[in-house]
């Protein structure tokens, strides 16, 4: 009896034994597939992660090559504007015919001819050649009043496309102030990058060292010695600018930096000059005050400008663009009436005035000048 009972008991403990173990297999087993299930999911989150790190890291390259190109830009623009594009006179090849045209100011001038060659201190721009006008702009510093951004936009957007393509707009600073040339370089760099990048568009200085030594002396002195000084100064930054100007184009228009150029001007300038029927012209007004709205055949600049710099000291450049025609052109001996009559064929005025003048702060300090239709 005993005997049964224990192996009722052994039976029970293996039976119990049988089914722990069972208990125990399929909890290993589902706990191995939970693993798996687990392992699953944490490689896929790897690759989740992974796949994140990759687009991050291509991101950031991306961000990195966008403020590489913005810090590029800038920097360009920090050249171009601070530092300037300076072209000078020693980089220049001996083939460069524009800084030919710069050796007549030796004749006039004996301190430049110790200077080597002459030619702008700054130039920005493609320094455009071939084409059939060029337009010329000098300025200069009028203190807290500035008419240049004014003129220009008048006279850059009021060109057709063609007609830009084929025109050079050249800004000439003739001021000794370094703020001013950055503040144009500035200004036109901003508002005029198009045509300055086409070629359209340039600015030059001129170098400190073209002017003589009597215009310093002038300036040194009170009222009339410094108005004095002011009207000889101008005559030589144009003189400066038309010789710059000379192998760019055909034609030669002069502007100044505080005028208006109405609409369509361009358009009636270039249809005036290509249907006009006399072939003699010396130059064509296309405004009747100053020196604004001149054009000349560019081919005839080198010899204006010697005249002008025979009387320099004399008178302002719209008097002495008269006088040039009374040596010139009127012959010994020869009555007004017949030597009028003749500057009429070769000296024509165009009506009406294409530009506008606008400018009360003069470019002589302290000094106004009320707006005039010209």
């Amino acid at each position: 009896m005993r005997t049964k009972q224990v192996n009722v008991l052994i039976a029970l403990a293996a039976v119990m034994l049988f089914s722990f173990s069972c208990f125990c297999i399929s909890r290993m087993t589902q706990t191995s597939n939970q693993l798996i299930h687990c392992r699953h999911h944490i490689l896929e989150f790897k690759e989740k992660m992974l796949r994140l790190k990759n687009k991050t890291e291509r991101n950031r390259q991306e961000l990195i090559k966008a403020l590489s190109k913005m810090k590029y830009e800038m920097t360009q623009r920090k050249n171009m504007s601070i530092h300037l594009v300076e072209k000078k006179i020693n980089t220049l090849g001996k083939s460069e015919t524009a800084s030919n045209t710069f050796e007549i100011l030796k004749f006039f001038f004996p301190h430049l001819r110790k200077a080597g060659r002459i030619y702008p201190d700054v130039i920005i721009g493609k320094e455009k050649t071939g084409v059939s006008f060029a337009l010329g702009i000098s300025t200069v510093n009028r203190g807290n009043q500035s008419y240049l951004k004014q003129t220009l936009n008048s006279v850059v957007s009021r060109m057709t496309p063609s007609e830009e393509k084929d025109s050079v707009v050249i800004v000439s600073v003739a001021d000794g102030n370094e703020d001013y040339l950055k503040s144009v370089v500035d200004m036109i760099t901003k508002r005029f990058k198009r045509q300055l990048r086409s070629g359209s568009l340039e600015i030059i200085s001129i170098p400190a060292f073209f002017y003589p030594n009597i215009l310093h002396v002038k300036q040194s002195t009170e009222d009339s010695g410094r108005s004095e000084s002011w009207r000889i100064k101008q005559v030589l930054d144009f003189c400066f600018l038309m010789l710059y100007a000379q192998p760019k184009a055909m034609y030669y228009l002069q502007l100044e930096d505080d005028i208006i150029a109405k609409k369509t001007y361009f358009t009636k300038i270039t249809d005036f000059v290509h249907n006009i029927t006399s072939k003699n012209w010396f130059y064509i007004e296309f405004s009747i005050l100053g020196f604004i709205g001149k054009l000349f055949k560019s081919e005839d600049l080198t010899d204006f400008v010697r005249f002008f710099l025979m009387f320099y000291k004399d008178k302002p450049l719209d008097l002495l663009l008269g006088d040039i025609f009374q040596v010139k052109m009127c012959n010994p001996g020869e009555t007004p009436e017949k030597c009028a009559e003749r500057n009429k064929q070769i000296r024509i005025r165009y009506k009406p005035s294409l530009f506008q003048h606008v400018g009360i702060e003069s470019s002589l300090p302290g000094e106004e000048q009320y707006s005039k239709k010209i």
